[in-house]
């Protein structure tokens, strides 16, 4: 769910002129399939994450928006952290900060 959220923020925020995005460029973002990214679409919707208009598009509501920007505060501050503390290259940083983003407390 946060990887989709994430995504949906940096190509609303990207890409998009009006600020909405459609399935098949979230698919593709992601490299999933236009079925899953629907079906997430959907549940983010009944999450009140997404505002969604079926063969329209979608944008991040309030709600979404403010976990999305969580999430890459998280990021952000593990790929700091893993370059300054740990010595890892930024060659490195971007793909371990993926899989330690969802794992990391609110206090962090």
């Amino acid at each position: 769910m946060q990887d989709y959220l994430k995504a949906i923020y940096k190509l609303q925020n990207g890409h998009e002129a009006d600020g909405s995005v459609n399935t098949k460029v979230l698919s593709d973002h992601l490299d999933v399939a236009a079925a899953s990214a629907t079906n997430m679409v959907k549940k983010l919707a009944e999450m009140k994450l997404v505002a969604y208009t079926p063969y329209k598009g979608f944008a991040l509501t309030l709600s979404g928006e403010k976990i999305a920007l969580e999430v890459i505060r998280h990021h952000r501050l593990l790929e700091r952290y893993l370059a300054d503390t740990l010595g890892y290259s930024w060659d490195e940083v971007d793909a371990e900060a993926d899989r330690l983003e969802h794992v990391i407390s609110e206090e962090f």
